[in-house]
C-alpha cells in the first residue's frame, strides 16, 4: 500500500478525530480511504453515463452561504427543473431535480463537490444510460 501525506488545519483535524470515533474507524487512514473510495465511486458512476440524464441532487450548506450557493446553481438554471429548499437550525437543505446531459450533470457534481460552501452533496440517477462498454451502477 502506498503512503499519502495531507495537510489539515487543527480545527479540521479535531473534527476528523471526532468523526472517526463516532463512526468507529480504528484508524484515520481507513476512514480516509473509505471517504476517497466513495468519492471515486460517485465520479465513476457519473462518468459512465451518456446522453440525457434525470437525477436528484441533495445538498447541505450553512444558511449564511445561501446567496453564494444560489449564485453557483444559477449557472445551471437551465438544468434545474425543480428545487426544494428547507432551513434546519442554520443549515440549508436543497433537493434539486435535474434534467440535462450527462456532461452537464458531471459538471454540476464537480462544481458542488469543489465548493467550500457546500457541506455535502449526494445524487441519485433516475434515468440515464451507461456509455458503451461500461456498466452503470446504482446507489
Amino acid at each position: 500500500m502506498e503512503i499519502l501525506s495531507i495537510s489539515m488545519n487543527r480545527e479540521d483535524l479535531t473534527r476528523l478525530g471526532r468523526l472517526q470515533k463516532k463512526l468507529g474507524f480504528r484508524s484515520r487512514s481507513k476512514m480516509l480511504r473509505t471517504a476517497i473510495m466513495s468519492l471515486i465511486g460517485d465520479y465513476e458512476r457519473l462518468e459512465s453515463l451518456s446522453g440525457g440524464v434525470e437525477s436528484f441532487f441533495v445538498l447541505t450548506y450553512d444558511e449564511s452561504e445561501k446567496n453564494r450557493v444560489s449564485d453557483l446553481l444559477h449557472g445551471f438554471k437551465d438544468a434545474i427543473k425543480t428545487e426544494l429548499h428547507q432551513h434546519n437550525r442554520g443549515t440549508c437543505v436543497d433537493v434539486l431535480n435535474i434534467h440535462t446531459t450527462a456532461a452537464k450533470t458531471r459538471k454540476l457534481f464537480g462544481a458542488l463537490k469543489r465548493s467550500r460552501k457546500v457541506y455535502s452533496v449526494t445524487y441519485s440517477i433516475v434515468n440515464g444510460s451507461p456509455s458503451a462498454g461500461r456498466k452503470g451502477r446504482t446507489r
